[in-house]
């Protein structure tokens, strides 16, 4: 019984350690992610087409973060200004933008 809890807190230390390895450089993030601000950074910006507000990126979740950038770049979501940027991302891109904009606090 104790080799296999030693095993497991073995193993969970190790899948701990490679998830922040995988999680992505804030620091870069915040370098790469200045093309971002140029819309998301705007209080009650309208995207010209179509007519919306753009949402809020600064604060959001990581995982949301990655899986929308991701769907940007492979095109699984639609948006013509998004798609090309999404392209334009490394998946370590994503990944370091992510980091940056989950990163920062939002005072409500």
């Amino acid at each position: 019984m104790t080799r296999a809890l030693l095993l497991a807190l073995v193993l969970l230390s190790a899948t701990a350690a490679l998830a922040d390895e995988t999680k992505g450089d804030a620091a870069e993030g915040r370098l790469k992610a200045y093309t971002c601000t140029g819309c998301h950074g705007i209080t009650g910006w309208k995207n010209a087409y179509p007519n919306y507000h753009v949402p809020r990126i600064v604060g959001q979740n990581y995982d949301y973060l990655i899986a929308a950038l991701t769907e940007y770049k492979t095109g699984d979501r639609n948006h013509p200004t998004m798609r090309a940027q999404g392209e334009s991302l490394s998946e370590a891109d994503i990944r370091d933008i992510a980091a940056f904009l989950s990163s920062i606090k939002i005072a409500e």
